[in-house]
Formats: C-alpha cells, structure tokens, sequence
C-alpha cells in the first residue's frame, strides 16, 4: 500500500532520513517511534506531499484514501455534529447535490444520487457520528452547540471524531490522545482494534501503543527499524540488539538488579487488593524492559523530606469546588506510603479535588487537616505555565539553594537531560516538554513526602516517561496521581479512587475492571441514544423533509415504470407479428424474448420498489 525507496529527508541542514526503505501493507496497524526531533511528524508530511522528495523515493496507489489528525479547529459557528459530519467529504458533497436536484426537479438526477446516497451508507452516518462524539466524552446537549463555545481541547476533539469519521485506507493519527482522558483513550483504543484499513501512529502512550498496534516503527539514527509486534515487544527485542555491545550489557544488569531489589521490597509489603497484585505485575514487566532504556538521556530521582507526619493530610464531610460545589461529602486520608491513582472522567473533579489537598482552593465546606511536615510537589499543567520565562533552568535551581556549587547544579539538571548550554537558555526558548522537565527538576530539588501529579506525562517522549515511572516508583513519600497514562498508573499506584457523579469513593479493581466499565458504558450510552431517537417523534421539519425525499422518489420510480412499460409493449407487439414465425426461429426471436423477459423482471422489481415507498410515505402521512 504505501513504499518508503530509498527516502533522503534533509530539513534545516539536519540529515532526518538517509536511504530509507520501508514497505506497509493493506491493514497493517503501525507505530511510529522515536526521541523527539527523528522525524516523526516530518515523515506524515511527506506521506501528505507537504514536503517534496524526490517522486520515486515514495509509492502508494493513486486513488488512496488518507485521512489525517489536523491539530488546529477555527472558531467557528457551525454546530460540532455538522463539523463532524464532514469529515465524510464525498457523502457532504453528494448531498449537496441531492439538495440542488430537488431544487431543481431533476427526478431522474434524484433518483441515481439517492442509489448513491445509500451505497455510502449516508442514513446511519449522523448515528455514526454521534457515537463518535459519546466515546470522545461529548454530551447528547453538545452535539449542536457551535465550534466556538468549546475548549481548545475539546476542539481538538472534535478534530479527531471528524478525522475517524473519514473514509480511510490509511490513517495518520499524530498523538492522537493529547487531550483526551482515560475514559476516551480506553474507547479510542477499542476503535482502532475495529477499523479495517492500515494505520500509522505517533504516540507516546506505551499501553496505547500495545492495545492498537501489530508492528512498530522505530526511528533511529536517521534510519526506521521495522519491528513485528507490539510496544511492549519491540522493547524486548531493542534490549537484546543493545545487549549485543558489551558496554550495554554491563549497564543492563545493574538496571535490572535496582529494579528487581525495588520488586522484592514491594511484594513483601504488597497487599491481596487487585490493584496491588496488577502493580506487582507490571514492575515485573519493567524490570524486562529496563535493558531497553539504558541509553536514556535522563536518570533522575525524586528524594524525599526526611521529616514525616501520619498522616500528611485529610479532608473530612468536605464540599469541593469554585463558586458552585464539584463534590459533595468528600472523606480522605492520605499517609506516608500511600499510592492513590484517581479514576473518573474528564470534568468529574479529579483536577479540583487535588487543588484541595494542596490548598491552591479553599473549601466550600467541611475540614482540611494537613500535618506538621507536610510538603507538597505538585505538577499540573499551572505549574509549568508559571515558570518564570525570562531565566534559565540554572538560574530556577539556583534561587532554590544559593549554597550549590555552578557544578553541582549543572550535574543535578544534566539529569534532566538539561546539558551544556542548555542549562542557561531563558525559558522561553523550551519547549512544552523541557517545560515540564524542568518542573520535574524544581519538584524534586525541594524534597517532597507527598507527590500530587495532575498528568504529568503531557507533552514527555518516551524515554522520559520511563524516567519519570522510575521516580516515582523509587519515591518513598505518599502519590496522588491523575494520568491518562495506564503504564504510568499501574507501576505507581496500589489503589484507586473514581471521582464520579459528584462524589469521591475507592473503585475496588484495577484498570482492566475500569477498562471494561468504562467500554460497557459508552456501548450503553450510544445505544441509548438510539432507542431516545427511534422513540422519540419526528420533529415537523424533519417529518417535511422525509416526506419530501419519499414523494421525489415515488415520482422517479413512476416515471422508470412508464419507460419499462412502454418498452415492454413494444416489444410483446414485435413478438405478435405473424411473420416472425414463417420461417424457422431465428436468432432475432431469441433476442426479443429474452429482451421481453429482462424487462418484465425489471418492471417488476421496480414495482416492487414503488409499493415500498408508498407504504413508508402513507405511515408519514397518517
């Protein structure tokens, strides 16, 4: 389907792809993987022709569908399910002809449009679309509110269910799951397994990566490795090719003897809770894939304050949120060694509910006790927005603790991977994700005993999501964590509690329990919306508008029968004439009653046909 032949990509002097082949075939689901700045979304545009190599170092058929995850939306007026909606351009575009045929009268125009209409499937495609939009995490309420009156996440949104709602061959989906929360990563992942065409994706999100992808791409040294299988296994299978070099293989053995040290101190104080058996499992599984990462840029801790109090903090019968109450009755307890992942779809109040804990937000009502030595490292997507943008990362640290040496300094933030002279450019030149880093950096330096983390993993590439599930394994002090991130949750967290219908309460189960929850629900919740459609009464305009396209169709299928009836007339006449049975039959005999048979059959299916429509047309009428 789509043939990488030797593909050279130079872009501002830096060499990206030097003789590249690479071959994907029909529904082959692939990951593209790789540190930032190898290429990745280099390589869609040049699937895309938005940037020019030489024509044969690129194949694929010419009639090929692609569909693409655009990252911007305008802020427009037109209602999201109609954004949605056009995605299927062809289908948009045939309807607009109908819309003119009608117009016009063009009944046997109508007639072929609507054979078309149907063929593309275009009386289920606003379902479709609302199914799009239930699983994305929109309301029923929010279908018809205009693009301008939502976030810019949530129009990134939009911009997905419009990009799955194409007609496709092949799907770019570039990290597809910026801005979405678990709930609709579950689903979204469940979509993927379904569609049937081939796909490319960018992602970050290693239990993404597994649940949707066959094959991975990697992107190394401005060449791309074609691995079989998923995530996961393409990280087994780079820790055996690294241990190839001695060097390597030393360093691998003391990663895998920290982790197994760490494992063996977890399960002896590890409960029967479901969660903690499941978090058992996957620092197992770590431990496998930590030879995979022993060329990773960033190694870095987070300490912990040696002073501690039980418990750090509690909220008790409190009532959470601005000027109107998110959460009602909230009890909670949270001490030194507690590991909580927070549960609950977007908008729930898992975000509120942090800012709580820390004090960021005053209660509406009830108590909030905090301990003696409670101190806090808080990461939210506020703090890193709060950076002071006019000096560096040396310059943050140093405000921090004046007594450190330019040296010990410079040798803390390398582990940032913050080097040279990096560690002196103003702030404002990062980007989202050295941001974050350099959050991470601050957080640590001040020796928390409690981690408060709202998505942490934002805008971070891989190797420092591994870096950063590491930490915080190896962090002693209590976590409180909202991530979308299930590799993340489920290495660091021993229990959940779900923020849903305005209160908080402990989910007995681990993330498979939820996944299948959250899966049933949204099937639930979609064919709700169905039976609310099928039950509910036909508005006036839209009872006009069926009864419009149901008359237009019976006046084309009168006007095929008058055709068919009266060639079928003529050619009984033909067949009636005495003189065609003079002789022996010929051959012209033989044409004209298989031509009078083909045009009895069609008149009768198309009778057929007409009858049908009628009696649709008589139930609207009555």
């Amino acid at each position: 389907m789509l043939s990488f032949n030797n593909l050279e990509l130079v872009l501002g002097g830096n060499v990206l792809f030097n003789d590249v082949s690479l071959t994907i075939h029909h529904h082959q689901k692939v990951g593209l993987v790789g540190a930032n700045g190898t290429g990745k979304t280099s390589l869609f545009k040049v699937i895309r022709n938005e940037i020019e190599v030489d024509q044969s170092s690129i194949s694929y058929p010419s009639d090929i569908r692609i569909s693409y995850l655009a990252q911007e939306i305008e802020e427009t007026n037109e209602h999201a399910i109609n954004y949605v909606l056009s995605g299927d351009s062809h289908l948009i575009n045939i309807q607009n002809q109908i819309k003119k045929a009608e117009d016009n009268e063009d009944f046997d125009k109508l007639g072929e449009l609507y054979d078309i209409f149907s063929s593309l499937d275009g009386y289920s495609a606003k379902s479709k679309a609302e199914q799009l939009l239930v699983g994305l995490g929109f309301k029923s309420d929010e279908f018809n509110k205009p693009l301008k009156d939502f976030s810019g996440g949530w129009r990134v949104r939009l911009n997905l269910a419009k990009t799955l709602m194409q007609p496709s061959d092949l799907m770019l989906l570039d990290e597809p799951t910026n801005h979405l929360d678990l709930d609709a990563i579950l689903w979204l992942s469940n979509w993927i397994k379904n569609f049937q065409g081939a796909m490319i994706l960018i992602s970050h999100d290693r239990d993404f990566l597994d649940d949707c992808v066959s094959f991975i791409a990697h992107l190394n040294r401005q060449s791309i490795d074609l691995y079989k299988g998923n995530y996961s296994q393409f990280e087994t299978l780079r820790a055996l090719k690294l241990a190839e070099i001695q060097s390597n293989y030393v360093k691998q053995q003391k990663e895998v003897a920290h982790m197994q040290s760490f494992i063996n101190r977890f399960k002896a104080k590890a409960t029967k809770a479901k969660q903690a058996q499941s978090r058992i499992k996957s620092l197992e599984k770590m431990e496998l894939i930590a030879p995979a990462h022993i060329d990773s840029p960033f190694n870095f801790r987070i300490s912990e304050t040696d002073k501690i109090s039980n418990p750090l903090v509690s909220l008790r019968k409190a009532d959470l949120g601005y000027s109107d109450k998110v959460l009602f009755n909230v009890d909670l307890t949270i001490s030194p060694g507690d590991r909580i992942g927070l549960l609950g779809p977007n908008g729930a109040g898992k975000s509120t509910l942090i800012k709580s804990i820390v004090g960021e937000l005053k209660l509406l009502d009830g108590d909030r006790e905090t301990g003696t030595n409670f101190k806090t490292g808080y990461f939210s997507q506020h703090q890193v927005d709060d950076l002071d943008l006019s000096i560096s990362a040396f310059t943050h640290i140093q405000r921090l603790d004046e007594t450190k040496t330019e040296k010990q300094i410079r040798t803390y933030l390398g582990g940032f991977n913050f080097k040279g002279d990096k560690v002196k450019d103003p702030i404002k030149l990062f980007s989202g994700g050295e941001k974050a880093r350099l959050a991470f950096a601050i957080i640590s330096y001040q020796k928390p005993n409690i981690l408060l983390m709202d998505e942490p993993t934002n805008h971070l590439d891989m190797e420092m999501r591994h870096a950063l599930t590491v930490a915080i394994q190896s962090f002693k002090g209590a976590v409180l964590l909202i991530s979308h991130d299930r590799h993340l949750l489920n290495s660091s967290v021993d229990s959940f509690y779900l923020v849903d219908k305005r209160k908080l309460e402990i989910f007995n189960g681990d993330l498979e329990d939820y996944k299948n929850i959250i899966l049933d629900l949204k099937t639930s919740n979609s064919n709700e919306l169905k039976k609310k459609k099928s039950k509910k009464t036909i508005s006036k305009t839209d009872q006009s508008k069926a009864i419009k396209v149901l008359k237009s169709d019976i006046t084309r299928l009168e006007k095929r029968l008058q055709r068919l009836n009266k060639k079928l007339l003529e050619a009984n006449e033909e067949l009636a004439n005495p003189d065609l049975y003079d002789n022996s039959p010929s051959d012209n005999l033989q044409d004209l009653i298989r031509n009078q048979l083909e045009l009895s059959n069609e008149v009768e299916a198309v009778e057929k046909e007409w009858m049908d429509s009628v009696t649709k047309l008589e139930k609207l009428d009555s």
